[in-house]
């Protein structure tokens, strides 16, 4: 087990990619605490983990709201005694033309995307620092590194997200503290599966690879930058794409 005993802390981590990646830290032997806005769909993969032997619990919180996240973060402490990653998981879409986007759209999905990911490690960072060692992983999107029509308030955020992962990779190195981010393509989650099935098409014939990618291919990532295996790994970008960006 990669990551045994460590404690995960992960956003988003009732639906999609979250979920994946909360019930494959637990069969790697962590301690997971999924954070989710929704507490239902929280509770649900926490309750999976248990039936399963693992160790794990629910925080309902929305990211945009500091009390919130910093509640979630108290109550993770006192349940297991310290974090030992942030997987900074949670985020939104509201899409449009820049010509169509109201306000609205632009502030919610900066408000979960951007500033959820600020609040989150920074009410994390603490306990970082005073354990002299932490993990900070983001999800960006390769839409962060490229663009994509329809898009300005996503592609907005998870540029931002780069950004803030390189420069907490040189502020925080000498304390022991990684940041890195996790950039995926087109994956199959909830949400697309919403979308019509040309559209799907379009996705899979424009992936190298010619399928869309799972959760599992995201989760997999994660568990490795989790893992004492990427103790020497700060600062980067990782793609899971399909070849999508080449």
């Amino acid at each position: 087990m990669r990551i045994k005993d460590k404690v995960i802390f992960i956003t988003g981590g009732g639906r999609g990619i979250g979920r994946e990646t909360a019930l494959l830290m637990a069969r790697e032997g962590a301690r997971v605490a999924v954070v989710d806005r929704d507490a239902a769909p929280a509770q649900a993969v926490v309750d999976e983990i248990v039936a399963a032997g693992g160790e794990a619990v629910a925080q309902a919180a929305d990211v945009s709201k500091r009390d919130g996240v910093e509640a979630a973060v108290a109550g993770v402490l006192a349940k297991f005694g310290r974090i030992d990653v942030l997987i900074n998981n949670a985020g939104i879409t509201m899409d449009s033309t820049l010509a169509k986007m109201t306000e609205d759209q632009f502030d919610r999905v900066i408000d979960i995307n951007l500033k959820g990911v600020f609040n989150c490690t920074q009410a994390v960072l603490p306990t970082f620092l005073a354990q002299g060692k932490g993990k900070i992983i983001n999800a960006s999107s390769v839409v962060g590194q490229y663009g994509n029509f329809g898009q300005t308030n996503y592609a907005a955020t998870k540029a931002g997200v780069i950004g803030m992962t390189k420069t907490w990779a040189k502020e925080l190195a000498r304390k022991g503290i990684t940041s890195n981010a996790v950039a995926p393509g087109f994956i199959f989650t909830d949400m697309t599966a919403l979308m019509p099935e040309k559209v799907l098409d379009v996705m899979k014939d424009k992936t190298p690879l010619g399928r869309l990618g799972m959760p599992g291919d995201v989760a997999k990532v994660y568990l490795f930058l989790a893992s004492d295996d990427a103790d020497f790994i700060t600062g980067q970008v990782i793609g899971v794409d399909g070849g999508l960006v080449l």
